[in-house]
């Protein structure tokens, strides 16, 4: 039987180079995939499976907690003096909006981002900033949550809720409210890498990823996205490849479900084994030179 094939093709960038033919890109979009939702144009309430975990309650309820630990604070949850996000994972985030957001729609990344940013708000809309003061880069799913009265389980049910509607604000709000420009600059930058890399890195991907992502790749629209930033982020801008790896795998646990962010992790080491040297150069460029 043919395997389903896994990649198409979608406009070239105005600045590609005169005879290069379309890039390759992920399947026509059906549907939005069930765990992506989130990062759609515009992006709804996060309606993929939740990063956050279910809620069991046990029976008996267990006894009441001797103390209370403060919650840390969130990490790259970072912003800057006028109250915006600074940190390279905001970057890497909105890279894979962006990207996820041009799979679906078979727009150029790069143009897609331009547009994005040069888009005028809407009469009368208002963004609170608040919002990203309480967004958590690093909420991830997990096991069960076990609670000792349904009391508890309606209470964290609403804060989770709350969660979402707020990254629902923060995802749908205009890219300069929410991102400084360090954020702006370094996220197009990660775009045009993944753009200049794409036909490169598609060969390289339809060989490294497990047969069940081919079959469907509609559905893995998202992950093959994270592939394409990470590998555009290691051969381009010199990012160790431990600091790109764990990037990856973290929003692969944010965005995605069962096994994406184990899967991402493996193809990610066999990239850097087989296709970058030591100092994150790609050995097909240097062959090339």
């Amino acid at each position: 039987m043919e395997a389903a094939p896994a990649l198409r093709t979608f406009s070239p960038s105005s600045s590609s180079p005169a005879g290069v033919g379309p890039r390759r890109v992920l399947a026509a979009p059906a549907p939005a995939p069930r765990r992506a939702r989130a990062l759609a144009a515009p992006p709804p309430p996060r309606a993929v499976a939740s990063s956050r975990a279910p809620l069991v309650v046990s029976s008996p309820p267990p006894p009441p907690a001797v103390s209370v630990t403060p919650a840390p604070t969130p990490a790259h949850a970072k912003v800057d003096r006028s109250g915006r996000f600074c940190s390279p994972r905001a970057a890497r985030e909105l890279a894979l909006m962006i990207s996820y957001a041009a799979c679906l729609e078979g727009a150029d990344v790069v143009r897609l981002f331009d547009r994005r940013i040069s888009a005028r708000r809407e009469p009368g809309y208002v963004f609170d900033k608040a919002c990203l003061a309480s967004y958590n880069h690093m909420s991830f799913g997990g096991g069960p949550l076990e609670v000792g009265t349904e009391e508890e389980a309606e209470k964290l049910t609403s804060e989770n809720e709350m969660d979402s509607v707020n990254e629902a604000e923060v995802l749908s709000a205009p890219p300069k409210l929410v991102y400084n420009n360090f954020v702006l600059r370094l996220s197009r930058e990660l775009l045009v890498a993944v753009a200049s890399g794409w036909d490169k890195h598609v060969d390289i991907i339809d060989k490294i990823i497990p047969q069940t992502w081919k079959d469907e790749p509609v559905a893995r629209i998202l992950e093959l996205c994270i592939l394409h930033i990470a590998m555009a982020e290691m051969t381009s801008k010199g990012t160790p490849h431990k600091v790109v790896i764990n990037e990856a795998v973290d929003l692969a646990k944010r965005f995605c479900d069962g096994g994406a962010p184990r899967v991402i992790n493996g193809c990610l080491r066999t990239f850097v084994k087989d296709h970058v040297d030591n100092t994150g150069t790609s050995q097909a460029a240097e062959s090339k030179a």
